[in-house]
């Protein structure tokens, strides 16, 4: 749900009125004024410290990749307008509570925010990061969060042999929480070979699609192509399990089934960060999830991922050399104070 816009600005400390980066059209991106409303009872006012831009799915908004009969459900909690534009979308935000509760006060906190200066938004939206979080790290909260919920969903065991497809954001960041489980084999697999030290560093062997080791015990896929999904299935062993994380919006996906895909019982299925995994539904709300992953990151190996930062008035020529590949980024992150 949107927060509200009203004719009254609240200037930040510093007196200048908050901005907000919108996705004007499909491939254009602009800065606009960000008038706040009044913080009432229950509120706090955030200033932005650091954003992250999540490259799969923004950059897809951005082109206008999202399906008519997806608009509603890929709103993004503090979203304006619609897609495909114009809209305001994003929701990777960290930044210091300026007004609000005694307990909150100049604390800095992650929310599912859109890229903004600064921003009013009810005091439960906001979680704070944990001593030894550097805010800027804390930008890959959501994506961590992303990643846990995988792991609930697919339930490994120790001594898995475990693949994943896909070097980008989701992908680093699930297999180096698989990493941390004894004995699992991980393997994160991808076209580029540059991300062979990525790998390296989040503790896990590395392959190109063509090296790739087979017969393993489950595999995530988080490539958003066809040809990657169709390779985590050649990688299964039997009665083996797929997991996509991908969003591939408007793309179609083209699957060759007539393998080993029936005779080994092989298994495809989705997981998705909008729902708490149905294995922890009864135990764990949205919120316990979001304060698990900013815990998890106190891991310092997850900074590697961090490849890239800018201005936030960089930020329309950022998103459109992001989304033509031009700039090649794992988390690229946007500054807001020189």
């Amino acid at each position: 749900m949107c927060v509200g816009v009203t004719s009254h600005t609240v200037p930040t400390p510093t007196g200048f009125t908050p901005r907000a980066f919108w996705v004007r059209e499909p491939g254009r991106g602009e800065i606009r004024p960000a008038p706040l409303r009044e913080p009432g009872p229950g509120d706090v006012l955030v200033r932005a410290l650091h954003s992250g831009v999540s490259r799969g799915t923004e950059t897809l908004v951005f082109r206008g990749g999202v399906p008519d009969d997806q608009h509603a459900t890929m709103r993004a909690p503090y979203q304006a307008g619609d897609f495909p534009g114009p809209v305001k979308y994003g929701y990777l935000s960290v930044g210091r509570v300026e007004h609000g509760p005694p307990a909150l006060l100049g604390r800095d906190v992650f929310c599912l925010h859109p890229h903004q200066t600064s921003y009013v938004v009810p005091e439960a939206a906001v979680t704070p990061l944990p001593e030894g979080v550097p805010p800027r790290r804390a930008v890959l909260t959501g994506t961590v969060e992303t990643a846990l919920n995988a792991l609930w969903d697919l339930g490994p065991l120790i001594g898995d042999r475990v693949a994943v497809v896909g070097a980008g954001m989701v992908g680093c960041c699930v297999a180096r929480l698989l990493s941390r489980i004894p004995e699992v084999e991980v393997t994160l697999v991808d076209v580029d070979l540059s991300r062979a030290s990525v790998a390296g560093a989040l503790g896990v062997a590395f392959a190109a699609p063509d090296d790739a080791p087979r017969g393993r015990d489950a595999v995530v896929h988080t490539s958003a192509t066809s040809s990657g999904l169709q390779l985590s299935l050649d990688l299964l062993a039997a009665e083996g399990t797929v997991l996509d994380l991908s969003w591939y919006g408007s793309e179609r996906v083209h699957l060759s089934l007539g393998g080993s895909f029936h005779s080994g019982r092989l298994g495809l299925r989705a997981s998705q960060v909008g729902s708490v995994a149905a294995s922890r539904r009864g135990s764990r709300t949205h919120a316990d999830r979001l304060a698990l992953a900013l815990e998890l990151l106190r891991d310092p190996a997850f900074e590697v991922l961090l490849t890239g930062e800018s201005r936030f008035d960089e930020l329309p020529e950022v998103m459109t050399r992001l989304s033509s590949g031009l700039l090649p980024a794992i988390c690229h992150t946007i500054r807001y104070e020189e």
